[in-house]
C-alpha cells in the first residue's frame, strides 16, 4: 500500500510541475506580416479563405501554424524566433509554383510578401449608383495560360466584409458578355433591402474553374444618398 501511495502522489506532483510549466508559457514575441501579391499589389480574397502555412523543423510536436489571409490580401502571424517554412496551400485562387514552400527567419517584426499567380486578375474597377440602379466597370485579364474563366459577379453587403460567400445581393454575369482585356460593364437594379440605404459596400470577383475561390477588386463604398 505504501508503494501505491508514493506513486499515485509522484504522478499528481508531476501534473502539478506540469501545469505550473503551462502557466509559465511564455508568448511568443515575433511576428510576421505581410500580404499575398501579384506584379507587386495585393491579391483581393474572401476573408479568412484562402490560407497559408507555417512549419517549423527541429521540435518533437511538428504542426502546422495556420495563416489566414484577410479581404484586402494581408496576413500576420505571432511566433517565436526562428526558421520556418510557408507553405502556399491549394485549392487557392492562384496557380501552385513550382515549388510552394518558403524558407524565412523571423527575428522581431518580420514582413514577407508572398508572390502568388492568380488564375484570373481584375481590375480597373468603378462603380456608380442612382436611380435605385448599380452600374460596374472592370477589366478581366488571364495571368494564367491554362485558365478557363468560371463565374463573374459583382457582391453588394450593407457593411464592409463581403465575398461570395457573405453578401447581401450579388449580380451573376454572364459570361458570353466578357471579352478578357476589354472593359465589362454590366447595371442591375438593387435590392430591396440595400437601395433605401445611405451607402453600400461592393466588389467584382472573378472564379476559374480550376478553384472554388475567387479573386477580388478592393471593397469600395458606394454613396446612395
Amino acid at each position: 500500500m505504501k508503494i501505491k501511495f508514493l506513486t499515485v502522489l509522484t504522478a499528481t506532483l508531476g501534473l502539478l510541475v506540469v501545469g505550473c510549466e503551462y502557466d509559465n508559457f511564455e508568448a511568443p514575441k515575433d511576428s510576421l506580416t505581410g500580404k499575398v501579391v501579384f506584379e507587386g499589389k495585393p491579391v483581393g480574397v474572401r476573408n479568412n479563405g484562402p490560407e497559408l502555412e507555417l512549419w517549423q523543423d527541429g521540435y518533437p510536436l511538428k504542426s502546422l501554424i495556420p495563416v489566414y489571409i484577410n479581404q484586402a490580401g494581408e496576413f500576420s502571424a505571432s511566433l517565436f524566433k526562428g526558421k520556418y517554412k510557408l507553405v502556399r496551400k491549394g485549392n487557392s485562387p492562384w496557380l501552385r509554383q513550382s515549388t510552394d514552400t518558403i524558407v524565412v527567419n523571423v527575428d522581431g517584426n518580420t514582413i514577407l510578401d508572398v508572390p502568388v499567380t492568380p488564375y484570373f486578375s481584375v481590375g480597373n474597377e468603378s462603380f456608380q449608383a442612382t436611380n435605385g440602379q448599380i452600374a460596374a466597370n472592370f477589366i478581366i485579364r488571364k495571368t494564367a495560360e491554362s485558365s478557363n474563366l468560371d463565374q463573374v459577379k459583382v457582391f453588394l453587403r450593407k457593411s464592409m466584409l463581403t465575398d461570395h460567400v457573405v453578401f447581401d445581393q450579388e449580380i451573376k454575369i454572364d459570361l458570353n458578355n466578357i471579352v478578357i482585356g476589354t472593359e465589362t460593364r454590366v447595371s442591375a437594379q438593387l435590392s430591396s433591402g440595400l437601395k433605401d440605404q445611405d451607402y453600400i459596400f461592393a466588389r467584382v470577383g472573378v472564379k476559374s474553374s480550376s478553384s472554388e475561390e475567387y479573386t477580388y477588386t478592393p471593397v469600395q463604398k458606394i454613396v446612395l444618398k
